[in-house]
Formats: structure tokens, C-alpha cells, sequence
């Protein structure tokens, strides 16, 4: 369960973290490998599919993007693709974390999130 959010940090199941997260349908959280997608682009605000391949660990029903506080990170046209017939919730983080929170319970969920810009 996401606790709280604010530019910088967002606190799950009362652990803060100060980086971009992703977290597993299994609970399991971990920091985003936002230098896959900043080594091809020259930003972290794109998602590219070699990066989130990464995530693609354990079976999940929906994506839930948290693309930051002003909503700078955008999934790609590719990456979209390459999870075709899975439900894809793109939303700035504190309302995505909401979402996710709000998910979590009924459908398996897999959440990246950006905690700043």
C-alpha cells in the first residue's frame, strides 16, 4: 500500500523511498532502472520497451505509470505495444498512487512510478 507521495519520496507500507520505484503484483518493490531509458533518449521521461521488459517479472493484469508529480514521464507507443491486451493507467503519481492503492485488492497490478518532476 502506498502511504504517502510528495515530489522526491513516496512511502510504501511505511518504507520511504527518495527514487523512482516499481512495484510487483507480489508486493515486492524495487528501484526503476531509469538509466536503460535515459542511456537511449538522454531522459528518464521515457519509458522505453527495453526498460520495461525488466518489469516483466511476474504475470499482471493491469499497469498503473505514475508519471510524476507534473506528469513528465510518458509510457511509448512501442512499450504499449509490447504489453498489448493489458489494461494501462497512465496518471500523475499522486492520483496514480491513489489508483494503484484503489487496485491493488481486486486485479494483479504492476506500478512504476516517478516521484518528481
Amino acid at each position: 500500500m502506498i502511504d504517502k507521495v510528495g515530489f522526491g519520496r513516496i512511502s510504501v507500507n511505511e518504507k520511504e523511498y527518495s527514487h523512482d520505484i516499481v512495484i510487483y503484483p507480489s508486493g515486492k518493490a524495487e528501484r526503476r532502472k531509469k538509466w536503460i531509458s535515459k542511456e537511449k533518449y538522454g531522459t528518464s521521461h521515457k519509458l522505453d520497451p527495453e526498460e520495461l521488459k525488466e518489469y516483466l517479472k511476474e504475470d499482471f493484469e493491469v499497469l498503473v505509470v505514475g508519471t510524476g508529480i507534473y506528469g513528465m514521464l510518458s509510457l511509448l507507443p512501442e512499450s504499449k505495444k509490447l504489453i498489448e491486451g493489458k489494461e494501462i493507467i497512465e496518471r500523475p503519481t499522486p492520483e496514480a498512487a491513489q489508483l494503484f492503492n484503489e487496485l491493488r485488492e481486486k486485479k494483479k497490478t504492476l506500478a512504476i512510478f516517478h516521484i518528481t518532476c
